[in-house]
């Protein structure tokens, strides 16, 4: 009787230990940790992307290490260079700049631990697993045609005079979305029913360094001043929120919004709050939303098949190539946004709340 009942304690105790080591998600984990690099806090979208990843990998019983280098590309490689030492099993990394990685990830290549790169591309480094980012490309038609219907290009209408603004030369993202964008719009610019009365048209002119939002409000200045004293802008494109909130206050400071001078068409990316709220209020016109959590779910589950030793979910494997490979990819399909649909997109599926928007 005795050997039963200690035969019978191990079952229970057992029993015990295996609910402890479950997650409600049913996932397991084992402990493992995951490296989180992400570039800055200054931008609401990677905040939001960080808190996600957490969320859902630690529900799944895994452990997180999530940094914020704000935008320091030294940071964030002593960042990643300290999760490597610490023996994280996997490394998730948004890159601040894309082609500072090289060395690190070396340091990575010889720990074994593999890399995803988040929403943007990781370059001249073999050591890249995998990619999980939007549609990139597409970003850029969607805002392209967003500017195409509201003026009724293709209906032959114009001139109206537009200013084109770029996303920073350090990061890949930025030159898929400006390629998207003159995909559409370069055709009008040719036959003249978009005027650039500036003549920059190159990224390189448009570049805005860390798509930071107060270097586009002093180009938007010195555009205004030297070009428009005695014209009208009729759409201002912009890739990213940040860049159309500086430009905005810009065009703001010299009279439009009001009186006989109409805000421009304003297109933006990542359906950030103050832009939300921006477009309520009848200043920015558009935006791109990229659900993060959609994303964080993506790299997610690609962590979850890596360390499974198993194939994750992917959808181009022929697009991305970062200088040394061609780094297989999944991407999710991007989302326009404006006064008429941001409450279906947004409010109705629970990304904002209605109190948030007031």
């Amino acid at each position: 009787m005795k050997k039963v009942g200690i035969f019978l304690s191990i079952i229970v105790l057992t029993v015990i230990l295996a609910g402890c080591n479950s997650t409600a998600s049913g996932g397991d984990g084992d402990g493992q940790t995951v490296g989180i690099a992400m570039p800055t806090k200054s931008s609401e979208r990677w905040v939001k992307d960080g808190e996600n990843m957490v969320d859902q990998f630690e529900e799944l019983g895994y452990k997180t290490d999530l940094q914020y280098a704000e935008d320091v590309v030294e940071n964030q490689v002593s960042q990643i260079e300290n999760m490597i030492t610490k023996g994280v099993d996997i490394l998730v990394i948004a890159s601040i700049d894309g082609e500072a990685l090289t060395d690190v990830l070396d340091k990575a290549k010889n720990q074994d631990i593999p890399v995803i790169a988040y929403d943007r591309l990781i370059m001249n480094s073999d050591h890249v697993s995998y990619y999980a980012t939007f549609d990139n490309f597409q970003v850029g038609v969607l805002q392209g045609e967003y500017i195409e219907e509201k003026l009724g290009l293709a209906d032959g209408e114009g001139p109206f005079n537009i200013e084109l603004f770029a996303g920073s030369p350090d990061d890949n993202n930025a030159y898929f979305f400006w390629d998207g964008a003159m995909s559409i719009l370069e055709p009008y610019i040719e036959k003249g029913q978009l005027e650039v009365q500036s003549g920059q048209m190159s990224f390189e002119q448009g570049a805005t360094l860390r798509w930071d939002g107060a270097k586009a409000q002093e180009r938007m200045d010195n555009l205004l001043s030297a070009h428009y004293a005695n014209e009208q802008i009729d759409v201002i494109y912009s890739p990213f929120d940040g860049i159309s909130r500086g430009v905005i206050s810009s065009l703001k400071a010299v009279g439009y919004g009001s009186g006989d001078k109409p805000m421009p068409i304003v297109t933006g990316q990542d359906a950030e709050l103050a832009s939300i709220k921006s477009i309520i209020a009848g200043e920015q016109t558009q935006t791109i939303f990229k659900d993060t959590r959609l994303l964080a779910e993506s790299a997610v589950d690609m962590v979850v098949s890596i360390l499974d030793g198993e194939e994750p979910e992917l959808n181009d494997t022929e697009t991305y190539d970062n200088g040394e490979k061609v780094v297989p990819s999944n991407l999710l399909g991007p989302i326009s946004i404006d006064i008429e649909n941001y409450v279906k997109e947004l409010v109705d599926t629970e990304y904002y709340s209605e109190d948030q928007l007031q």
